[in-house]
């Protein structure tokens, strides 16, 4: 993220449940740190519960997530690493379209930041927005905070309802089924298309 000093940038930390899409953890800090990315993983293992040999955790190969301090966070927290295979782009395709939408959003600023007090602030106010208000496309149209606290499930049959109902009513208007509302159960990297032997439920 820019600064409003030439040459420096502010780096975001963001973690992500890539089964429920939601931002799980998220800090800016002006510089890239396995030190930090390690904090705030413990910090997110305590806030969701997570207990050991529960997760595996898929990253790219940024020096943030592959040092040696990071990586003995994760075995002390019971946490497998998974990397992105190299100069392949979309092996962690639910970070990166994460982290499009938020530098393409019509809220994010034009200016630099001034401080990582101010990066972080505006980061805050994306993840709320994003978490509890973002209607998500890749998770048939609920939020990601509904479908990470297992709300989806009544939603999502509501709104099948709707739709028949609204078909039964109207019948000339409905060309063939309804759509699809049915609740997506499982979530795979690209790398895992073909095996689908694996749950990797936290992206970062």
């Amino acid at each position: 993220m820019r600064s409003d000093i030439a040459g420096k940038f502010y780096y975001l930390y963001m973690f992500m449940d890539i089964y429920s899409r939601k931002i799980v953890g998220h800090e800016v800090y002006d510089v890239e740190s396995m030190e930090y990315s390690s904090l705030l993983l413990e910090k997110i293992c305590e806030c969701e519960g997570i207990k050991k040999d529960q997760l595996v955790l898929h990253s790219d190969n940024g020096g943030s997530m592959k040092g040696a301090t990071m990586l003995a966070t994760l075995q002390k927290l019971g946490i497998i690493p998974s990397f992105s295979r190299p100069r392949v782009s979309d092996d962690n395709p639910y970070s990166e379209s994460l982290f499009k939408t938020l530098k393409y959003c019509p809220e994010y600023p034009s200016k630099p930041f001034g401080s990582t007090e101010e990066a972080n602030a505006w980061v805050n106010k994306f993840v709320f927005w994003y978490n509890n208000i973002h209607l998500h496309s890749g998770i048939k149209f609920v939020t990601p905070i509904s479908r990470h606290e297992m709300r989806d499930d009544k939603i999502l049959e509501n709104r099948k309802n709707v739709y028949e109902e609204a078909k039964n009513k109207n019948p000339t208007r409905w060309s063939g089924k309804t759509r699809n509302w049915n609740k997506i159960e499982k979530v795979y990297l690209n790398y895992l298309q073909e095996e689908k032997s694996n749950d990797i439920n936290l992206a970062s």
